[in-house]
């Protein structure tokens, strides 16, 4: 199935447990696949898990990740006491108390607790499987709803896509037919103008048959056309392959670029150069849209 490369998605674990998390993903196009992730500092280690997940699903696009999680249960919190911190409060204030003897004894535990990193709070480590198990469900979870988006968003250009090829080949068609009336007509206006500047001489037959047919050589459009049709029907049989195929489509829009260029040199005639006009202008719609696909 034919994916753009532009999409979002949003996953949440839901409140049902402890912890909740939510996920968002969004993507635009890029040269190839680019990822990055915002997180808390605490699930950096899932970083890899997470790139690996991300690489089984996609293939091309800048992929941003914010992840976000709250923790709904019992503060997980310990109280550490700094056992020799205390204790040299402790002594500095005795020594105060033995230097001084007319100042209060009002030495406490409340006081000595009250100064600065006798006591920490350190946070026990989360248990690390059931918070994979969490961010893991919500990320699948806006994963599956950016490659939903991705694929409807495929669509849509492929139909496009192919709307503009049939309309090439139309021009392309037009081309075709005209072509050899070109020929035709530039012998007519050769024997006109010959007649023009040389009055009551006999027209040599071969030797203007030698020049038509030099100018039909060089004027020649049939393997350009043959080729453009070609590159037309490789566009509208890469669109059914289901792998990506965006850089393949890319390399087959600039050969249609090339020979509609090429077909634009040679032509000696104003219509045949204005269709081409026209499909260079459809092509490059196409190679713009191609630039989203993945």
């Amino acid at each position: 199935m034919v994916k753009s490369m532009t999409g979002f998605g949003r996953g949440t674990s839901g409140e049902e447990g402890s912890i909740s998390f939510s996920v968002e993903l969004k993507s635009v196009n890029h040269r190839y696949l680019d990822i990055n992730v915002r997180m808390p500092k605490s699930m950096i280690s899932f970083e890899e898990k997470i790139r690996k997940i991300i690489n089984e699903r996609l293939s091309r696009g800048k992929v941003d990740i914010f992840i976000t999680y709250k923790n709904y249960g019992d503060f997980h919190g310990e109280a550490i006491l700094n056992e020799a911190l205390a204790d040299s409060y402790y002594k500095t204030l005795k020594s105060i108390k033995d230097r001084y003897e007319n100042v209060k004894d009002d030495i406490s535990v409340s006081l000595i607790s009250s100064f600065h990193d006798v006591i920490k709070v350190e946070e026990k480590e989360e248990n690390m499987e059931e918070l994979w198990e969490g961010l893991k469900f919500s990320l699948e979870n806006a994963l599956s709803m950016l490659v939903e988006m991705r694929e409807i968003e495929g669509e849509k250009l492929k139909g496009d896509i192919i709307l503009k090829c049939d309309s090439i080949k139309s021009l392309v068609d037009k081309i075709e037919v005209k072509a050899p009336e070109v020929v035709k007509e530039y012998k007519i206006r050769l024997e006109e103008r010959i007649k023009d500047l040389s009055d009551n001489i006999t027209l040599d037959d071969n030797r203007i048959s030698v020049e038509v047919a030099f100018f039909a050589d060089k004027a020649s459009i049939d393997e350009e056309i043959t080729r453009l049709n070609s590159h037309i029907n490789q566009v509208k049989n890469t669109l059914e392959l289901n792998e990506p195929i965006g850089r393949k489509l890319d390399f087959i829009v600039q050969e249609m670029n090339r020979e509609a260029n090429t077909i634009a040199s040679k032509s000696q005639d104003l219509e045949i150069t204005n269709m081409v006009l026209d499909i260079k202008n459809h092509i490059e719609k196409i190679r713009e849209q191609v630039q989203n696909l993945e």
